[in-house]
């Protein structure tokens, strides 16, 4: 436990100081968001927007007064790892699961640092492990031994349902960071509506095997999900044509949805750093938040 921390520790680090450089000294905070919270109320000025006018508050015969707001200072971040079976699959020295738990773990320390609520659910075709979100370093200690001490009880992935099951939970909007490799159907309904009610970034694991399936002759293939073995050609031209075609469709779409709804999408290979791909992620969300402040 101690030496995963400190490599995680090493990950933040790297991160922090990195989107500070690129920032020069302007980097606010990992996780800049757009919320805004209700400040005060002031006289009406021309220019102001009439959709910020407080009616009830303009009602009572004392003028015209328009809403203010200011942003959030204590923002709520909220962790959904897919712990599926289908996550176990890695080409390196790790699977798309352990780059997923590294990454939740780097997450919470960095939102610990930053006076951020942090809270975690893994999902599978059901509820895995859940923790509510809370504030400080034990809470970012805590994430990290869930993760890291897990033993999914189903192999079978429903994210539809995870998603679901987060919208039932964290009602007040929020930061929400969905890492999965997103091999299911039927879900987009669902993370349509989380990116409509939440701040969605969208991490997609992925490993290279599964975007370049090597020829191999007819060989067993086995659904880790279902536990099925079905004997496939891979080497025949029209297979090979007809996956790689549908992986980039379900990946294409993907991005499709999250460009619609407004959600971040970065997509992470196991055998990649991701601490360079986060940090670009997060300082391209700094300057948007800039622009549209």
């Amino acid at each position: 436990m101690k030496e995963l921390v400190k490599k995680l520790r090493k990950y933040e680090i790297r991160i922090r100081k990195a989107i500070t450089t690129q920032m020069q000294g302007d980097f606010h905070s990992v996780f800049k968001g757009t919320g805004l919270e209700f400040d005060d109320v002031r006289s009406y000025q021309y220019g102001d927007d009439v959709r910020s006018i407080d009616w009830n508050v303009s009602a009572k015969g004392h003028g015209t007064f328009v809403k203010t707001y200011r942003e959030e200072k204590e923002q709520s971040v909220f962790l959904m790892l897919d712990v599926s079976a289908s996550q176990r699959i890695g080409t390196g020295l790790q699977q798309k699961l352990d780059v997923g738990k590294e990454i939740c773990g780097v997450l919470a320390l960095s939102a610990a640092r930053q006076q951020s609520q942090i809270g975690i659910i893994c999902i599978s075709d059901r509820k895995e492990k859940y923790l509510k979100p809370a504030k400080g370093i034990q809470q970012a200690y805590s994430i990290i031994k869930a993760v890291s001490e897990l033993e999914p009880k189903s192999a079978k992935t429903d994210l539809a349902a995870g998603i679901k099951l987060t919208l039932d939970i964290i009602r007040r909007r929020s930061i929400i960071l969905l890492l999965s490799d997103f091999i299911d159907i039927n879900y987009e309904k669902e993370l349509s509506m989380l990116a409509r009610r939440h701040d969605l970034i969208v991490l997609h694991l992925r490993d290279i095997r599964e975007q370049q399936l090597p020829p191999m002759g007819i060989v067993p293939i086995l659904d880790k999900e279902t536990g099925r073995t079905v004997w496939l050609n891979t080497s025949g031209e029209e297979f090979q044509k007809r996956y790689l075609a549908q992986y980039q469709e379900n990946q294409e779409q993907l991005m499709r949805l999250c460009q619609k709804y407004q959600a971040n999408y970065l997509a992470i290979d196991t055998n990649e750093d991701y601490v360079p791909q986060l940090v670009n992620l997060f300082r391209l969300r700094n300057k948007s938040t800039k622009k549209s402040a």
